[in-house]
């Protein structure tokens, strides 16, 4: 009560003002400060005042002296450290004095803790015996650290820091929390450590501990762990199996071996037992029990051995004395050979063996390739040689006698009992099969002991001719690259070898090795393209290069092969990560300097991992810069607590992005928090500028009014204010402090000791009224006071009021406050409603829904029967009155307006706007980021949450093969989304593609296309039908290159208008020809495409160009730029191989030459008359006009035929620019051919002008009756038929060359 009581004091006591000296007030009750504060640094500030505002001095009472004061300035400092495991809290007074009077005070300081104990491990020593078959995940021991601080600084974590020995790291683990260290593998006291030492850290959560707000306390201890051993392992034989060897007809008890075993179980090692349990001839030998020695049992004969190669098999077991862990005697068995002595009585002799089938034979043969690498052997020989006695006794030595002895060599050179004989190249220059294609040889077996011991065979070697030529690549190394993460199937390169062999032109296969290559790479093995298997395997943050060898193979299995050096180029495929989060404590008025650091794990110094850095738009984002390079935040000016929402408490949030340079580029972020510490730099500052209060005389202790005032300090100790009136009153007024709402009111009445008079001259008062923060700021304010004596002033409705509230708001959920005001002293404002307007579809009108409703206490909430809806109107205008109840006289109500702001929120999915059903997408001219199809979307919400992003989900391939169902395909597709929406608010997406398509697939692609607004998103599939390869059309234009180039325009223009198609065009090439001294001929290829996705092929141009109609109107366009014919079919240009061309121009000609030779003395008689006539008659028609000529049936001797005589082969009109060099006008060399009889009649192209050259019916060759024309005659008659003829388009099948021809 007394503590309250003086606080009471302390709240009044401004009121009054006093003239005689004052007590100083303490006005502190209870201080915070933190344990690991070292002696002599700050702990905390005495606060207290003098109302006299005498100069104060300071002191403090503390019998444990853990604090010392500046007795000027009341500042407190560290004398002896503080412990708050020690005492968490203890009192302490404080002493002020202002020189006349002194006045003390307890208060309490509670010691905050800090992280400055480490954990403790209890129970210590930690020492445990574990069975070494004890199951694994059993924990073998816990151990228990304790720390006394409070928070993370006390909770506990372990972890292995390291165990011995090292390869025992695995066996152990450790609960993170609970100290569990569990078995996460089998132990064996044999095969692995019998002893575990293992270091076990137990650290604290961390805390603040000096400077560092995280700093983290740790205690290492270590644990032993003993492996018991338990009888688990069978016995092990330590010389078993082994070989032994005794000479036939040793005596009984002839040692011959010692069997030795052991106990693997080293810590039990138990007796073991000795026994033969099988044998291959049995009672020849025995073993001693006990000590595993085996000896002769009979005296045997080694010739009656021989069926099992004089070699006896013993199985020897091996029995424990005691029980294992399974109640059983544990043992193992193994063999032990005993090889039977012999004398030498045998000699060697030479077998032809086939498997195990072998015959003593003196004649071999068997073959060989010509020039074989030293060391090789002669095939198809199958020779042994066998000598039956044992060991030295069987050795026998072999060498070659005969002509070819020097080329080879016999292996082995010695032997013993039998071996194999191969007969081994010495000189490969010396087996040639174009010298010798027979080769012989003697082998020669001699006893290595009885040189008289010897058998010899003949040995006939085939030489074979072979393929001695190894593919060959260029270089030893080849460079490529390709990009990580590429697309399955991407080719890297072509790298090819060539072999010299002609037998092998074709016939080369390629493969990569080493095979650990294969699931990254692989090799076409045809033709020697590389490319990537499993592109997801590729990461140049894993592995930046890979050297494959790349192997040809010829038909003869020879092999080439080269390096390759594949370089795995970076994508933009890692993030920026922050190293940490960041927070930092910074008090107001200071410039805040701070550096963010992240990293990026792509290529070092590329744009994919440089960095930089950005401050995402927030509130205070404006407040602060970055270095774009450094990340170093720097604050712009000082830091106002004040400019910060209070509801903050003094927080900014920024959120910073690190973003690479790649593309795309890829970012992160990281929250950093500032927090900025509240000073009291702000002095009170009254809301209203002066205040104006009516009263009603008569009244003890009425309510005046109210004189707000704020303190912009955002702490409550620094902006808390009391009032007091320090002139005007006369002892009438009375002021009292009391919280409202963000600040603080003076409340104003009248004495209640007081009536004041309205009849009196005192009708207004003027009040200085003063506010005042613990800091001695000041604010003063003048209050007018007004005595009246009715209530006749009518209440005012606020101005300018408007509220927000979101769409779908729930219902009767607070919008908002109307606070009116009356002039009145004695007022009751309630508050009703008058009707309202709503802004729809940019119009204001009556409402049809009541969205609010108004309170009488001037809540305005959502209602309960309506959904608000931003969509239909984006605003309210709300008519409300306000009444005053206490209104005596006049009127008691004002209207007024509310304005009310819909908020719009994301409750609409982006939808679809339909362009076109479907899309053309020309396959072979569709290239990576070619674009396919447009989408457009819209959203009926607004802002940010009406922007739209579109996204490729998913592609299938819908083939026109009947019966095919769609087909999924990978993401060949991606949308790119315009950020900016059009004018009336849609968005468009644009899809393009990832990479080529197929030019030869037929159907289309269905792309379903997400539209995505944050949370929301709409899902829509297009159509983009595909034109193949087939529907490629050639045209061919004898003009250069450069001049179809040039009037591609015009041609594109003149097919465009015949076809009324679109056309594509997708190639302009020179067509290879191999008579060079023709025109040089241009291929055109080009698509012809309708807007509905059909498309023409050749047949179809082909037959719109040969109308009547289009052919007038474009044709003759087309043919002046040089077209003169469309292909059909395949017509893809062929390589010339020249070589193979060559020899077929030879074999044809010789039998041309044949042919000529045998006919032309049966026709030069009859030929040379014809030709000559036709010559003549064609070179005097060359030199008449088109207009004079008369019209003829046939040209005699030649193969002209007109229009109506239908030629056979192309039935075409034929001018010079078509003419094919058929007939001897069309070519120079023909002529020369043609009349090389007799005469040299030179027609040339000049001489023909441009005259049209029209088929003209052959002349029938009938020897009788029929009749003759004159050759002139009827080419001038042919000549002159009226009017030129149409000559329409010729049709060239590329699969027939005109020089093949």
């Amino acid at each position: 009560m007394g503590i309250l009581l003086f606080l009471l004091l302390d709240l009044f006591a401004p009121c009054y003002s006093q003239t005689i000296n004052s007590v100083p007030i303490i006005n502190m009750t209870v201080v915070q400060v933190r344990e690991d504060l070292r002696a002599g640094a700050f702990a905390f500030q005495i606060e207290a005042y003098d109302p006299d505002g005498d100069k104060l001095t300071y002191g403090i009472r503390d019998p444990a002296y853990h604090f010392s004061v500046n007795k000027d300035t009341g500042q407190a400092s560290i004398n002896n450290t503080l412990d708050r495991e020690t005492q968490e809290y203890f009192r302490v007074e404080i002493i002020v004095s202002d020189g006349v009077y002194e006045t003390s005070k307890e208060i309490t300081i509670i010691v905050l803790d800090a992280n400055d104990n480490a954990p403790t491990f209890q129970n210590l020593p930690y020492n445990v015996e574990v069975e070494e078959d004890i199951s694994v995940h059993t924990t073998v021991l816990t151990v228990l650290a304790t720390d006394p601080d409070l928070n993370t600084g006390g909770i506990v974590s372990y972890k292995i820091d390291q165990v011995i020995p090292l390869d025992g790291t695995s066996v152990f683990s450790i609960s993170d929390r609970g100290g569990d260290i569990v078995l996460n593998e089998p132990l064996s006291f044999t095969s692995k450590s019998a002893f575990y030492q293992i270091k076990i850290n137990a650290s604290d959560g961390g805390g603040p501990l000096y400077d560092d707000p995280n700093f983290v306390q740790s205690t290492a201890t270590t644990a032993f762990i003993t492996v018991v051993d338990v009888p688990n392992l069978d016995p092990q034989f330590l010389n078993l199996p082994n070989l032994a060897s005794v000479d036939e007809n040793s005596p009984v008890g002839t040692s011959v071996f010692k069997v030795q075993a052991r106990d693997p179980d080293t810590g039990i090692n138990d007796i073991i037992y000795y026994s033969i349990e099988d044998t291959n001839a049995p009672d020849l030998f025995q073993i001693d029990r006990d000590d595993g020695v085996v000896s002769v049992l009979t005296v045997f004969d080694r010739e009656e051995l021989l069926h099992i190669n004089a070699l006896v098999e013993l199985t020897i077991k091996a029995t424990e004395a005691g029980l294992n862990v399974d109640g059983i005697h544990a043992n193992t068995m193994a063999k032990l050979q005993v090889n039977i002595g012999d004398v030498n009585d045998n000699q060697p002799r030479i077998y032809k063996c086939d498997g195990n089938n072998c015959v003593e034979q003196t004649h071999f043969t068997g073959d060989i390739d010509e020039h074989s690498s030293v060391g090789l052997s002669v095939s198809g020989l199958n020779m042994t040689v066998k000598d039956p006695d044992l060991g030295e006794n069987s050795r026998f030595m072999l060498r070659l006698q005969g002509t070819d002895k020097d080329a080879f060599s016999v292996s082995p050179i010695s032997a013993i009992s039998e071996s194999a004989v191969l007969i081994l190249v010495k000189d490969p220059i010396a087996i040639d099969y174009e010298k010798k294609k027979v080769m012989i040889v003697e082998v020669v077996a001699t006893d290595a002991t009885i040189p008289d011991f010897v058998s010899t065979a003949t040995v006939t070697i085939q030489i074979n001719d072979i393929n001695d030529n190894i593919p060959e690549f260029e270089e030893q190394a080849y460079k490529l690259s390709v990009e990580e993460h590429c697309a399955n199937g991407t080719i890297v390169g072509t790298v090819t070898a060539t072999d010299a062999d002609e037998l092998d032109e074709g016939l080369l296969t390629y493969r990569l090795l080493p095979e650990s290559m294969l699931p990254y790479f692989d090799v076409y093995t045809d033709n020697g393209t590389i490319y990537v298997k499993n592109g997801n395997l590729l990461d140049r943050e894993r592995t930046s290069s890979y050297s494959p060898t790349l192997q040809a193979r010829d038909s003869g299995s020879n092999v080439g092969s080269t390096v390759l050096e594949i370089t795995i180029l970076d994508i933009n495929d890692q993030t920026p990560q922050f190293y940490r989060d960041y927070q930092v404590f910074i008090r107001e008025n200071n410039v805040l300097k701070l550096q963010v650091e992240a990293r990026d794990d792509d290529e070092p110094n590329t744009p994919n991992s440089k960095i930089q850095y950005g401050i995402e738009d927030s509130e205070y984002s404006g407040n602060f810069t970055i270095d774009k390079d450094t990340g170093m935040i720097t604050s712009i000016g000082i830091l106002d607590r004040e400019a910060i929402d209070p509801e903050l408490n003094g927080v900014i949030e920024l959120n910073v992005t690190a973003t690479d340079m790649g593309v795309p580029p890829l970012s992160s972020w990281v929250i950093v928090v500032i927090n900025v510490d509240d000073v009291n730099d702000n002095p009170p500052v009254y809301l209203d500028p002066d205040y104006t209060f009516h009263v009603k005389e008569g009244e003890r202790g009425i309510l005046v009014g109210y004189v707000r005032a704020r303190d912009a300090d955002q702490t409550e100790y620094n902006n808390r204010i009391s009032f007091r009136i320090t002139s005007g009153s006369q002892g009438n007024f009375l002021c009292i402090s009391e919280p409202n709402g963000d600040g603080y009111r003076g409340v104003i009445r009248v004495d209640p000791d007081v009536e004041l008079d309205y009849e009196s001259d005192r009708k207004n008062y003027t009040l200085m009224v003063e506010a005042t923060d613990l800091g001695q700021h000041t604010a003063m304010t003048t209050v007018e006071v007004v005595v009246e004596d009715v209530n006749d002033t009518p209440p005012v409705f606020p101005s300018g009021l408007t509220m927000s509230v979101e769409e779908n708001s729930p219902p009767l959920m607070e919008v908002g406050v109307i606070e009116g005001s009356d002039a009145d002293t004695n007022h009751s404002l309630i508050y009703e409603l008058v009707s309202t307007k709503c802004h729809c579809n940019k119009t204001w009108e009556p409402c049809e829904e009541q969205w609010f409703i108004l309170e009488p206490t001037g809540i305005v909430r959502t209602s309960a029967d309506y959904n608000i809806d931003y969509e239909k109107c984006n605003m309210v205008d709300m008519t409300a009155r306000v009444v005053d109840l206490y209104t005596e006289k006049g009127r008691n109500s004002t209207e007024g307006t509310v304005m009310i702001n819909i908020v719009d929120v994301n409750d609409n999915a982006p939808e679809f706007i339909p362009v076109q059903e479907f899309f053309v997408v020309l396959s072979e001219n569709v290239e990576q980021g070619t674009s396919v199809a447009s989408v457009y979307a819209t959203d009926r919400d607004s802002g940010e949450n009406a922007k739209i992003t579109f996204q490729v989900e998913g592609v299938e391939f819908d083939s026109t093969n009947a019966g095919e169902d769609p087909q999924p395909i990978g993401l060949i597709f991606y949308a790119e989304t315009n950020e900016q929406p059009d004018a009336i608010g849609n968005y468009n997406g644009v899809i393009r593609s990832h990479q080529t398509l197929d030019p030869d697939r037929k159907g289309k692609y269905l792309v379903r296309v997400k539209a995505i607004n944050l949370e929301l998103s709409t899902e829509e599939t297009i159509e983009l039908i595909t034109v193949d390869k087939s529907f490629r059309v050639g045209l061919r234009f004898e003009s250069p290159v450069a001049e179809v180039n040039a009037n591609l325009p015009y041609i594109r223009g003149a097919l465009t208008g015949a076809t009324k198609a679109m056309v594509h065009v997708v190639k302009v090439s020179s067509e290879t020809t191999r008579n060079e001294q023709r025109k040089e001929v241009t291929l055109l290829e080009a698509y012809f495409v309708f807007p509905n996705g059909t498309a023409l092929d050749s047949d179809s141009v082909v037959r719109i160009l040969n109308t009547q109609d289009v052919y007038e109107q474009y044709g003759v366009i087309l043919q002046g730029y040089g077209l003169t014919g469309i292909l059909t079919g395949t017509f893809e240009q062929q390589e010339n191989k020249l070589e193979l061309f060559i020899m077929i121009g030879l074999v044809v000609a010789l039998l041309i030459v044949v042919t000529v030779m045998s006919t032309s003395l049966v026709c030069v008689r009859r030929s040379y008359k014809r030709k000559l006539k036709a010559a003549n008659a064609m070179n005097s028609a060359a030199m008449v006009t088109v207009e004079v000529q008369k019209a003829g049936p046939v040209v005699p001797g030649t193969n002209k035929y007109t229009r109506e005589g239908a030629n056979p082969v192309l039935n075409l009109n034929i001018d010079s620019a078509t003419d094919l060099g058929f007939d001897e006008d069309g070519s120079s060399a023909d002529r020369e051919s043609l009349n090389s009889l007799d005469y040299n009649i030179d027609l040339t192209m000049t001489e023909k002008g441009t005259m049209p050259m029209t088929i003209i019916a052959e002349e029938e060759e009938d020897m009788g009756g029929h009749v003759y024309t004159e050759p002139l005659g009827a080419a001038l008659a042919q000549r002159g038929k009226k009017g030129p003829q149409p000559t329409g388009l010729t049709i060239a099948n590329p699969s027939l060359s005109t020089t093949d021809l």
